[in-house]
């Protein structure tokens, strides 16, 4: 009488059957058992499989109806070939549970150490080869589960065909599964430990299916050849302290569509984009966010995909082509990041193995009442491994040339937007994150060191102090910080009727008590044209000329003060409507003069700040500003100067009312000859001509704590720009 198959009453049988074997590779795959070889394989759907060898083909004996295989020999049949007949074709395979593991203990131990700053090349999906077998090799944190498989278009997405190993202590799960091509699309089948299953798509997958899709592409890689080699280089030594930075902020969603409405692709955008953004004289392009995303309304800030550029303008090559083509016309681009939170898409990272890994259980910690979204648990060390890395990722991968960290207020402080009794203190009472502040010192740390010359560039709202300073002196290490108290308050005073204003200059003169505590960027970002607030010409009082008088003044004094600046798409020629991310800007605002005006205005003045050092030297120290006058309250007219690092000096007079100021007599630094290098009023602008363009001669009559001064043509809610004739 035969003997009873053994693998038939083995309890690893039933548990693979049902979805619950934790180590696959106990039952599946090659084993020696006492004096025989056994090859098990679980194929569902198959109806005979055979092994192939060298030797020839054997069939395998159907150990369970459900699509276990087995075959037994005295020796091992290595190597070997599965023919697997499926729905009456037959196909060859190699089979994944034969292989040792592929991570290394070190990049797990980084990992779990939180110090694992390349995370993207060691979990996600890779293209790998063992020996001469090519395939995908999977991996994904999940220390919860009680199993994990890969689904996909390539196993029906039947989570009982390929559970993956688990890496022991660290959390990790891992498969190499050879045959699956490049591109496949997969995702992870989770089954938590109280039983119930989950499906989820890879954190650190490199590329998605378009929504509403969430499924990931398997084994995306990089193949373009970079070209900008010379940028590089420029940029790794600028002294970007010193130098201009004049950011255009763009949602690539919505500056152009197609006439269908379709999205300007990556492609569309190199060709349209980059011209237009060099004969402006930007000298960054600031995307907000690019990171894959399921809701397009939520412009990109509810990230889904931290390691995939999304599908909805091309490829990831695509936009490594658009940035490549940026840094050889001399663009920098800029990245909107959002690490301060993530939705709660259940498809996603949201308690990604049935607990809450990346974020906090308690809701006190983890979660954002205003955005109905999660926090990151930055004590933990794996999420800190996943945040740098992806930071990592899209500096080394696509070459942007900083990062903007979005909501960096909501990182630092635990009560942020939280009421008594809705948050946690830290472990020394106070509402300070410090496991936030100890991971932004880190990636700061990282992205320095790592990538010469890129920024990082805060949205921080309070005064939390030295958010720009080194992390060696104590600061958060920051490059820049958006300085949204001057946004505030100069759009508080430019929303005043002029004849109120005079009551008001305090709102803009205040600023210089802090200008120099922090490298500030001066911002009017897509923030402020949304949610009901209206556009920047909408918000500006008086009639039609008037508007777009004070939106000429708003911006010269942007541009004019010390500090880099940041304008979102649309502002640069007045934009009449609020923002609407579901269609495209109102191009056709150009037909009207006054729109072309202030986008003449516009050019001229980034050429100014790009081509005066006395713009943009000392932005960041009081050597380069001085007040001629702050007091004239009762003209509502400010005057200062601005000075380069070799002395230069320019002087900026503003008047914020719609008088005009004839024979007003200005303090001047030095006599002689002076001449009017920019008029907000001028008649290329669209405005009234008045100004000085006969030249000035400044006269030894001290005024204004000044040495000389001379008597100037002042324009309704205008502003000029002064320079020595000789200069």
């Amino acid at each position: 009488m035969p003997r009873a198959n053994p693998s038939r009453t083995d309890p690893r049988l039933d548990l693979l059957l049902q979805g619950r074997l934790h180590d696959p590779f106990s039952f599946l795959g090659l084993h020696q058992e006492k004096n025989t070889c056994v090859v098990r394989v679980f194929f569902p759907y198959a109806s005979e499989i055979n092994l192939d060898t060298a030797d020839g083909s054997e069939p395998m004996q159907r150990i369970h109806a459900d699509g276990v295989f087995e075959w037994r020999g005295a020796r091992a049949p290595s190597p070997y070939l599965l023919r697997v007949t499926e729905d009456g074709h037959q196909r060859l395979m190699h089979d994944p549970y034969t292989h040792l593991p592929c991570l290394s203990d070190f990049d797990l131990h980084l990992f779990n150490e939180g110090r694992l700053h390349q995370g993207y090349r060691v979990l996600g999906s890779r293209q790998h080869q063992i020996g001469e077998v090519d395939g995908i090799l999977f991996a994904v944190w999940a220390p919860n589960a009680e199993r994990v498989s890969v689904v996909g278009d390539f196993n029906r997405w039947d989570g009982r065909v390929h559970p993956m190993r688990a890496r022991g202590a660290s959390g990790v799960w891992e498969l190499f599964l050879p045959d699956v091509a490049s591109g496949a699309l997969y995702k992870y089948e989770i089954r938590n430990r109280d039983g119930a299953l989950q499906v989820k798509t890879d954190p650190y997958a490199n590329e998605f299916e378009l929504r509403p899709g969430t499924a990931a592409h398997a084994g995306s890689h990089n193949q373009h050849v970079w070209k900008d080699a010379a940028w590089m280089k420029k940029r790794a030594a600028d002294d970007w302290l010193h130098t201009p930075l004049n950011i255009y902020e763009v949602h690539a969603g919505s500056w152009k569509r197609h006439p269908n409405g379709r999205f300007y692709t990556w492609r569309d955008l190199t060709e349209h984009l980059i011209p237009y953004v060099k004969d402006m004289g930007y000298t960054h392009i600031e995307l907000m966010p690019v990171s894959e995303h399921p809701l397009d309304e939520s412009w990109g800030y509810q990230t889904t995909g931290y390691f995939a550029a999304t599908s909805r303008y091309g490829s990831p090559d695509e936009l490594r082509r658009f940035i490549d083509a940026c840094h050889r016309e001399n663009i920098g681009v800029l990245l909107d990041w959002v690490p301060a939170h993530f939705p709660q898409d259940a498809f996603a990272l949201a308690r990604f193995d049935g607990t809450a890994l990346y974020e906090h259980e308690d809701p006190r910690l983890g979660y954002h009442h205003d955005w109905g979204t999660h926090i990151f648990n930055y004590g933990r060390n794996e999420v800190k491994s996943f945040l740098l890395s992806s930071a990592h990722y899209w500096l080394s991968e696509f070459h942007f040339d900083g990062l903007r960290v979005d909501a960096v207020a909501s990182m630092l402080y635990l009560d942020y937007s939280r009421k008594e009794g809705e948050w946690l203190p830290n472990r020394h009472g106070g509402r300070e994150n410090l496991e936030a502040m100890a991971f932004l010192r880190e990636l700061n740390i990282m992205v320095h060191d790592a990538f010469p010359g890129a920024l990082t560039l805060a949205e921080e709202s309070t005064s939390w102090p030295a958010v720009s300073h080194p992390v060696y002196l104590g600061g958060l290490g920051f490059s820049m910080k958006w300085n949204m108290g001057w946004m505030n308050d100069t759009l508080s005073f430019m929303r005043h009727n002029p004849i109120h204003r005079c009551y008001h200059l305090n709102q803009l003169t205040f600023s210089q008590l802090y200008a120099y505590t922090e490298n500030f960027v001066l911002p009017l970002s897509h923030d402020e044209v949304v949610h009901g607030k209206g556009s920047l010409l909408a918000r500006m009082p008086g009639d039609t000329w008037q508007q777009f008088a004070n939106l000429r003044l708003l911006l010269a004094y942007q541009m004019l003060s010390p500090g880099k600046k940041l304008n979102f798409m649309g502002s640069e020629y007045g934009q009449g409507a609020e923002w609407n991310s579901g269609r495209e800007l109102d191009w056709w605002q150009l037909g009207i003069a006054e729109h072309r005006g202030v986008r003449e205005m516009v050019r001229d003045l980034n050429r100014l700040y790009r081509d005066l050092p006395a713009l943009h030297e000392l932005d960041f120290s009081p050597d380069g500003f001085t007040w001629i006058d702050c007091n004239d309250a009762n003209l509502t007219v400010l005057s200062f100067l601005r000075k380069g690092r070799n002395g230069e000096t320019v002087a900026v007079v503003l008047n914020f009312t719609p008088v005009p100021r004839h024979g007003y007599r200005l303090g001047l630094p030095s006599g002689g000859a002076w001449r009017e290098m920019f008029n907000s009023d001028s008649h290329h602008y669209a405005g009234s001509n008045i100004g000085n363009g006969n030249g000035l001669h400044a006269d030894s009559i001290p005024w204004m704590n000044q040495p000389c001064s001379a008597e100037i043509e002042l324009p309704p809610l205008g502003c000029i720009v002064l320079i020595r004739a000789d200069a």
